[in-house]
């Protein structure tokens, strides 16, 4: 039996609002796995990103405990846990926040400059996750110049590329249509999948959350139930389960993971550009296996 990464321990978040106390998590106690996919599924008001942000060290517990990786970060210093979170945290974000001056190359280089690995590397890094996005032709694309579907997969490459132990993303498709959705999911799982990556995701959807592995129900801020998830094995390595009904598992050996991207539906002409970066995908396991040797 895998060995919880991370432990949510009678977890309470309390605002004050002038007489009023308002109760965002109410008492929650959960484990996640390492390399699950964990939704926390409720509606909009529930607690579900208060919850993830809790657990993501952004906000501050009212009383209660989170371990990750067995260390409390309630108890840490504010330096101590923004460096935890740069060496084991990746996020994805609904609205991307990608900054606008950059180009997708230089966005997804970020986390490796603080992590202060060489500009050679880092750029070689980027390059390659971009590639296996699907974005190899968009790398000097900067946020604006590019579509929402784009932007988001930037997002995932740059949560990504540091190779955290745990990624959390708040309502990642939130801002996308139905084909590009079933793309991003695809992308975010097969790439958890393929380094044994922890998933906690927030979403209102319900079929969204049947990409998890276990989905803890949400309401006024305390789990009202957990849901384990069992998945079709539909891929010979065992990596990633079926997805929702309605859409196509990737196919293949488990490291081209523009098969994604590939087996989705086209979304127009404008898809040219990526369409390159993911034959680039096949140059990066090339490169990949002349380095090996």
């Amino acid at each position: 039996m895998s060995e919880p990464i991370i432990e949510v321990k009678n977890a309470k978040k309390i605002y004050k609002m002038g007489k009023e106390r308002i109760r965002a998590v109410d008492g929650v106690s959960f484990t996640v796995d390492k390399g699950e996919f964990c939704c926390l599924l409720g509606t909009s008001g529930s607690g579900k990103s208060t919850l993830l942000n809790l657990m993501a060290g952004i906000e501050k517990l009212s009383s209660g405990e989170i371990l990750i990786k067995g260390e409390s970060i309630g108890k840490m210093s504010e330096n101590k846990l923004s460096k935890f979170r740069q060496e084991n945290l990746g996020f994805v974000f609904q609205s991307y926040n990608l900054i606008g001056s950059m180009t997708a190359l230089e966005n997804v280089e970020l986390p490796l400059v603080f992590k202060r690995v060489r500009g050679g590397k880092r750029k070689k890094l980027a390059r390659k996750i971009l590639k296996q996005v699907g974005l190899g032709g968009r790398m000097q694309h900067k946020p604006k110049e590019m579509s929402g579907g784009q932007q988001q997969r930037v997002g995932i490459a740059r949560a990504f590329v540091s190779k955290p132990d745990i990624v959390f993303a708040d309502e990642p498709t939130g801002n996308l249509d139905s084909h590009t959705t079933i793309e991003v999911m695809d992308l975010i799982k097969a790439m958890a999948r393929k380094n044994n990556q922890t998933i906690v995701m927030v979403t209102h959807d319900r079929k969204l959350s049947e990409y998890a592995d276990k989905i803890i129900h949400i309401l006024d801020g305390k789990i009202e139930s957990v849901e384990i998830v069992e998945h079709d094995m539909v891929r010979g390595d065992g990596g990633c389960g079926s997805s929702p009904e309605g859409t196509s598992p990737p196919e293949g050996n488990g490291d081209d993971l523009s098969t994604a991207v590939e087996q989705s539906p086209p979304q127009d002409s404008s898809n040219t550009e990526e369409n390159k970066g993911i034959e680039e995908s096949n140059e990066v396991r090339e490169e990949e296996t002349n380095e090996s040797n």
